[in-house]
């Protein structure tokens, strides 16, 4: 099937289930990232709008929580980065129809459940007409069934092994790391998908964390990628670090946090050489995920 008739497959679905026809207006979409200061980070949240958009057949709107309002225009191409929540003030007092709020992110981060709702609660008692619905994370634990973001994570170390001619290196999940067990819960459980996958290619496997808390009562969130890096068995071995990433910002772009760690680890052991995933938000398979997020959201209580 070509991409053409995969979008009109799609297209065609969201009529015939009532989501695009004149009765129901399909709701406006933003789609929303963390935000960065790395103009990369939001040119790719662009990007995926696009396509998100090509494959709804409804305007999407990239926007961030934070941060990137402050990336200078030029760097963008002219056209300067939206936070969240002055875009869609701006779409409520347009007026028309229903919105979503499609989050870009792998699990439930505090961003989702506290901040977001907190900003949102002022908007809703201004805009009382209109409907806002906030859709679920990229994965889960409930979402055991779906694998296609593990598989993407998998497909992107296998690339990597094919590119450097790696038999079966060490494989490394590694996420940003958070102080919320939700979120840690879907780095675990996509690491145990991603294993599955990999399986006997592989000599071995773990997840990270690329920064914790520090305390007792935020240990959940470990190892440390540093820390992880530093045991007997990652001497004189290769290991491909998989990055639990997005977008190509401070973290897990060229130079960034995660390319840093694994740079000390190799001048510390001589032996170990690492090799380092792309983050995933290029992946075109990641827009049926958001798809299926926004579908399911059309039936879900406002925030």
């Amino acid at each position: 099937m070509t991409l053409l008739s995969k979008r009109f497959a799609l297209r065609k679905d969201l009529i015939d289930s009532g989501s695009m026809d004149a009765r129901a207006p399909a709701p406006r979409c933003v789609l929303f990232d963390n935000g960065s200061l790395r103009p990369a980070a939001t040119r790719n949240l662009r990007v995926i709008a696009r396509r998100l958009q090509a494959a709804l057949g409804v305007r999407v709107h990239p926007a961030s929580l934070l941060h990137s309002s402050a990336i200078p225009a030029a760097r963008l191409g002219g056209v300067p980065a939206q936070l969240l929540e002055p875009t869609l003030r701006r779409l409520l007092q347009a007026g028309g129809n229903d919105i979503v709020l499609l989050p870009l992110f792998f699990g439930p981060s505090a961003a989702l459940t506290e901040y977001v709702p907190r900003r949102l609660r002022g908007l809703r008692r201004a805009f009382p007409a209109h409907r806002v619905c906030l859709a679920r994370c990229l994965a889960g634990p409930a979402d055991r069934r779906d694998t296609t973001i593990a598989v993407i994570l998998a497909d992107r170390v296998l690339a990597v092994m094919r590119a450097r001619k790696l038999r079966r290196p060490r494989v490394v999940l590694v996420d940003h790391g958070s102080p919320r067990r939700e979120v840690i819960a879907v780095r675990n459980e996509l690491g145990r998908q991603v294993e599955r996958i990999l399986r006997k290619r592989i000599s071995g496997f773990a997840v990270a964390s690329m920064e914790r808390r520090r305390g007792r009562k935020y240990a959940f969130g470990g190892p440390l990628l540093a820390r992880l890096l530093r045991r007997p068995e990652y001497a004189r071995t290769q290991v491909v670090v998989a990055r639990q990433f997005l977008a190509p910002g401070r973290h897990a772009g060229p130079g960034g946090d995660i390319a840093t760690i694994c740079r000390a680890a190799e001048r510390a052991r001589p032996g170990l050489k690492i090799y380092l995933t792309p983050p995933i938000g290029d992946d075109p398979r990641l827009i049926g995920v958001l798809v299926d997020r926004y579908r399911q959201a059309q039936a879900a209580a406002p925030v």
